[in-house]
């Protein structure tokens, strides 16, 4: 009996043994893992001015974070007309939306902000070969151009400012943006404070009706009309004429002084400027000495209330990336970094985005 007994806790040791070996050796019960949520895609569409910039920013926030970025450089009309219809996330715009243009979008999906990205020159290019030198203008004489009361490149006009040049006797083709454009608002803006004729016949306006001659689409086709037509003059901002290496005007700033468009003097262009909390600014016809006189901020336009979390979400991160890591990438490309106390009014425009009353970032 005894052995018996030895026997049956031997047998009932292994049986242990072996529940307690099978128990170790199944898997514990674990929830299944959540997907990872699918990448954010965003749409925008405007301004062809800072194109080449925003290009490099979606392209360099698209490799930190997946959040895909694509924009249409449209022209600034065609970004206010879509922000205003719901059908792109963002708007971007060269030129400040109008009374009317705000009412609509505003009527639509509520308060919409004016958010400065960078800022940069409008450059005035020519196809004058052969003429010895760099051509020179003021704004008196650009504006006559534009209203074709001045039409011969041998004007006295033109050749009292640029006594050492070959100038042609020929008549002056005049190129200007066919499509809505806030490098022509930021133009015509321009040219509304440097001629009161202008500013009473023409006007300001992201596209406004011209004396003449040669319509261009975009800022592309500016720079080829005047690429293929000898003794023309056109405009386009200063990072497409860098690019494309177009011979640019020096003009005469509101201090006398004649200045070649640059990044230096667009940076000096914003400097000493009084910047309203909601950055609705033009600088052209800056009193800075260093100045060039064609120059303006470009903005995101952006809805305070978002109606889709995800994308909101998305869109306020890669803003506030662009205003401060995004930066360092607006050199190289020919646009001026936002002063400090521009990023201070970018900052408070983004944290002011909400989604169902809630903010969608916070410092």
């Amino acid at each position: 009996m005894q052995r018996f007994r030895k026997n049956w806790f031997a047998v009932l040791a292994v049986i242990l043994v072996a529940a307690v070996g099978l128990a170790g050796c199944s898997a514990p019960a674990v929830a299944p893992a959540k997907p990872p949520a699918p990448p954010v895609n965003l749409t925008g569409a405007g301004a062809t001015f800072p194109a080449p910039l925003y290009t490099k920013w979606f392209d360099e926030y698209n490799k930190l974070t997946g959040v895909k970025v694509n924009y249409q450089a449209i022209g600034s009309g065609g970004g206010i007309s879509q922000i205003t219809e719901g059908t792109v996330d963002f708007g971007a715009s060269d030129g400040i939306m109008s009374a009317d243009q705000i009412s609509k979008a505003e009527t639509k999906s509520g308060p919409i902000l004016h958010i400065p990205m960078t800022s940069g020159a409008v450059a005035l290019i020519y196809n004058l070969p052969n003429i010895g030198g760099q051509l020179k203008l003021t704004g008196d004489v650009l504006a006559n151009i534009y209203l074709k009361k001045i039409v011969k490149w041998n004007d006295p006009a033109i050749a009292a400012l640029n006594p050492g040049l070959k100038l042609p006797d020929a008549a002056i083709a005049v190129v200007y943006r066919s499509d809505g454009s806030g490098t022509t608002y930021i133009f015509t803006n321009y040219l509304s404070k440097v001629s009161p004729e202008w500013k009473d016949k023409v006007g300001n306006a992201t596209s406004v009706k011209w004396a003449g001659d040669i319509g261009g689409e975009k800022s592309a086709g500016v720079a080829g009309q005047v690429q293929q037509n000898p003794n023309s003059i056109g405009y386009v901002e200063l990072a497409y004429a860098l690019q494309n290496k177009l011979a640019v005007a020096t003009l005469q700033n509101a201090a006398g002084k004649f200045i070649e468009p640059s990044l230096a003097a667009t940076t000096s262009a914003a400097e000493g400027v009084t910047l309203p909390d909601d950055m609705k600014v033009m600088l052209t016809n800056s009193s800075n000495p260093d100045a060039y006189p064609i120059v303006g901020f470009t903005w995101l336009l952006v809805y305070v209330n978002q109606k889709d979390q995800a994308k909101g979400e998305a869109l306020v991160k890669t803003m506030w990336w662009a205003i401060h890591d995004g930066q360092k990438y607006t050199e190289a490309l020919s646009y001026a970094s936002l002063a400090p106390s521009a990023v201070v009014k970018a900052e408070n425009a983004i944290l002011s985005i909400k989604y169902q009353g809630q903010p969608l970032l916070s410092r």
